[in-house]
């Protein structure tokens, strides 16, 4: 049987034994033990799948991110999560992707506009995507900038109150895998302005 952690609203599996308990900014309690783990991975191959390595380590994206190396991953609040809707619907064609365990979905589409209706962020508009967020289970949103497969990736990563991603949003490439210059401009500067 599996000991459970309580993690600020939500319990959790816990790691370990009775380990050494810590807190960094932007994650909750986690075992030491787990973050240097992940940390001595993260080295050895910087540009995996963080979702793979979360499962190896039986963690959530939230601890991966929290485990990456300075400057990778900035969390921002949930409570900006309109605010940062708003803008990326200003960016043009984005990647969108949801990861499970069970697949991986993703389109290349602008952001549609969204508003709150009946408990739902719901999205909609001149788009392939739409559809219902349920924008109070959002925890965080993470700025995340790190290489993938040798590579370059910015994307923002919307986690929710269990510590998993809820969807990503990558900044475009063009047909030669180049990311988008116009895009990764407002990734920074929005990741500025709210760091």
């Amino acid at each position: 049987m599996r000991r459970l952690c309580h993690m600020g609203r939500t319990a959790a599996p816990c790691f370990g034994g009775a380990g050494l308990m810590r807190k960094d900014a932007g994650m909750t309690d986690v075992n030491a033990n787990t973050i240097a783990a992940l940390r001595a991975e993260i080295a050895e191959k910087p540009d995996g799948v963080l979702e793979a390595l979360a499962e190896r380590h039986q963690t959530t994206m939230k601890t991966v991110f929290s485990a990456l190396p300075e400057g990778q991953a900035t969390p921002v609040p949930a409570s900006r999560f309109e605010d940062l809707w708003a803008d990326l619907a200003t960016w043009g064609d984005v990647t969108f992707i949801v990861h499970t365990r069970d697949g991986v979905f993703e389109t290349k589409a602008p952001v549609p506009p969204g508003s709150h209706g009946r408990g739902y962020f719901n999205i909609h508009g001149d788009s392939p995507l739409g559809g219902h967020i349920r924008a109070d289970r959002c925890d965080t949103i993470w700025f995340v900038d790190r290489p993938f497969f040798g590579r370059r990736s910015c994307s923002l990563v919307f986690i929710n109150t269990d510590g998993e991603a809820m969807f990503k949003v990558f900044v475009g490439r063009d047909a030669q895998r180049e990311l988008n210059p116009q895009q990764v401009a407002r990734f920074e500067a929005l990741r500025a302005s709210l760091a």
